[in-house]
C-alpha cells in the first residue's frame, strides 16, 4: 500500500510518501511544496493544487492521509491553511484517491502513544520507524510522514 502523507500549510506543506508492507514501512519520497509570500492566496493554491497533482500523478497513491487543524490563537493563520486544506483535499478527491483526515492528537498517540507528546519526540520515531539514518527535513516533511505513518497503523476498511 502506498500513503501520502500531508502536513498542510500555506507557505510550506509538507508531504511524505511511504509504502507499507504488513508492519513495515519505506519511504519513497517526502518534501514540501512551497508557495511564496509574494504571490497572492489565489496564486499560492494554484501552485499547491498543481504540484500536489503531480506528486499524486507520480507516485499513485492508494490513500491520502491529511492532518487536521490545530485551531491556535492566529486566526488569520488558521483562516489561510484552511484555504490550503480544502485545496488539498479537493486535489487528493480529483485525482480518485481515497482520503483521511487526522488529528495532531490522533497522530501522536499512533506514533508515541502519548497525546501530548513534543515535536522531537515525533519526529524520532518517525526515523526509527521508517529506518532511517536522521530526522527528515524539513519539519513539515516530517509531520506528513508521521500523518502517514497514523494512518499505516489504522485499520482503513473501518474508516
Amino acid at each position: 500500500m502506498i500513503i501520502l502523507g500531508i502536513d498542510p500549510g500555506i507557505a510550506d506543506t509538507g508531504y511524505g510518501v511511504i509504502t507499507k508492507h504488513g508492519d513495515d514501512y519505506a519511504v519513497i519520497a517526502y518534501g514540501s511544496i512551497k508557495t511564496p509570500a509574494k504571490d497572492g492566496l489565489p496564486a499560492r493554491l494554484q501552485r499547491l493544487h498543481r504540484e500536489l497533482r503531480m506528486l499524486i500523478k507520480k507516485h499513485s497513491p492508494d490513500i491520502v492521509a491529511v492532518e487536521e487543524l490545530f485551531f491556535s490563537k492566529n486566526v488569520k493563520t488558521a483562516i489561510t491553511v484552511s484555504h490550503a486544506r480544502g485545496v488539498i483535499l479537493l486535489t487528493a478527491r480529483e485525482a480518485g484517491c481515497l482520503v483521511r483526515e487526522f488529528t495532531p492528537l490522533q497522530v501522536k498517540q499512533a506514533l508515541v502513544g502519548y497525546g501530548r507528546a513534543d515535536k522531537n519526540q515525533i519526529q524520532q520515531m518517525v526515523k526509527t520507524i521508517l529506518g532511517l539514518k536522521e530526522i527528515p527535513k524539513p519539519d513539515d516533511a516530517a509531520d506528513a510522514l508521521a500523518v502517514a505513518i497514523c494512518c499505516g497503523q489504522t485499520k482503513i476498511f473501518k474508516l
